[in-house]
């Protein structure tokens, strides 16, 4: 139990992880402020303010993680009038007008918490203020109605202690370049990608090497019919039967169709030919002679062979949503709860298997990211395009009810998804 659930911690953890990191690297190139990197939901345990104005947090529940983009969704921090604050307030060095309390003195931070204190801060009740244009805070201090201009890269303390950058204009998602907004949302399914391949390369390391589709014997596993019979490693077989047998493929599917029956090898042994007799045997269900394949070992074939493994494992899960489509059925699908059955698994199974299996869910979750649904980085990027078309984007309006169409529909899919795996991991 406890090894399943560490072990679906780690995988899930580092593909969600890894995900919004790619986000964040792309909206930083584009000049969008990413103002919070989160690790986990919920109360954070941890947090460190980059002197880019990120705040990189650990939270308490180690299930998924987020990127806050200025001006992306509802990312702004809203204030109520009258809303209680501590300004920490400093001498500006610029002066434009004669008007003290707006030109001698600039907000550095706003706090809105009532488990943080400042030392030396204006308290204030807020009732106006804004954060993206004019850069300014105004309300009531000692009785007195004061105006202050807010520094460009201050930051808020929130109510919850979460202390974050500002957001001006621009800064903001809205204000980047259709390309670079297309950067940032590519930027998680992207990574995914990377992360897949990176595992996949990891993973023939951990093996030692692919195997190679030669005729070669690598090795013979003792007390077998190959064993018996005095097959060893590095022999070639040429034929099996009377049927040239130039690579492995071949050579496996002459020998399944044997049924048991006794088979003529015609093998290369140090140059020279011989021809060898062996009778399969049923193991494991199916007629086995003892025979494994060679492996390629060489870096560059153990390099090659991770991009070979994602390219099949992309190529499969793209067979499998092709399946979805054509007959739709919850059965073909899994949510979290699938998730932590497979983590068990490959928990119990070892070390090459859970890589295996982080690579696996992290190309799929890039690819399932880049679905054109409302919500997911597809639809947003289809958003991209259409305000590439247009001229201009959507209003704010507009794009916020096909988002919320977009939630809707996953978290109706999410909920039926898992009730789903529930059912079926009740019944197994």
């Amino acid at each position: 139990m406890i090894e399943t659930l560490i072990t679906f911690i780690i995988i899930f953890g580092i593909i969600v992880a890894i995900h919004e990191y790619g986000h964040l690297w792309w909206a930083k190139r584009s000049g969008i402020l990413v103002r919070e990197y989160a690790v986990g939901m919920g109360p954070k345990i941890f947090a460190h303010q980059a002197k880019d104005g990120t705040l990189y947090t650990i939270r308490i529940l180690p299930l998924g993680g987020y990127v806050r983009l200025a001006g992306w969704g509802d990312d702004k921090t809203e204030i109520k009038k009258g809303q209680a604050a501590s300004l920490v307030v400093s001498k500006s060095e610029a002066v434009n007008s004669g008007d003290e309390n707006s030109v001698s003195n600039i907000v550095r931070r706003i706090n809105l918490s009532e488990h943080v204190e400042l030392e030396e801060a204006v308290p204030m009740l807020i009732t106006e203020y804004d954060f993206e244009k004019e850069l300014f805070i105004e309300g009531e201090v000692f009785g007195e109605i004061k105006r202050y201009s807010v520094d460009h890269d201050a930051t808020i303390i929130e109510e919850d202690g979460t202390e974050v950058r500002i957001v001006p204009l621009d800064v903001q998602y809205q204000s980047a370049g259709v390309f670079h907004k297309m950067l940032t949302n590519f930027g998680g399914p992207l990574n995914n990608f990377i992360l897949g391949l990176v595992a996949f390369i990891v993973l023939t390391f951990i093996q030692g090497g692919v195997p190679s589709n030669s005729n070669a014997i690598g090795q013979v596993e003792k007390g077998t019919p190959a064993y018996t019979a005095g097959l060893k490693s590095g022999d070639k077989i040429q034929a099996v039967n009377g049927t040239k047998t130039a690579d492995w493929d071949k050579l496996v599917t002459e020998m399944s169709s044997s049924n048991g029956k006794e088979l003529k090898l015609e093998i290369i042994r140090s140059g020279k030919s011989e021809t060898l007799a062996v009778t399969p045997k049923k193991m494991d269900g199916s007629y086995r002679v003892g025979i494994m394949q060679s492996m390629k070992t060489g870096f560059f074939d153990k390099i090659t062979g991770g991009f070979v493994q994602a390219g099949q494992a992309t190529t499969a899960i793209f067979r499998a949503l092709g399946s979805l489509i054509a007959r739709p059925s919850l059965d073909k699908l899994g949510g979290p709860v699938a998730i932590y059955q497979l983590s068990g698994q490959a928990a119990r199974a070892g070390l090459p298997t859970i890589i295996q299996l982080l690579a696996m869910l992290s190309i799929n979750l890039g690819i399932v990211n880049l679905f054109p649904i409302p919500v997911l980085d597809g639809g947003k990027i289809v958003l991209n395009i259409i305000e590439a078309i247009r001229g201009k984007a959507l209003s704010p309006e507009k794009e916020s009810i096909i988002t919320l169409v977009g939630v809707v529909f996953m978290l109706v899919l999410f909920m039926a998804v898992t009730w789903n795996d529930i059912l079926r991991a009740f019944v197994n």
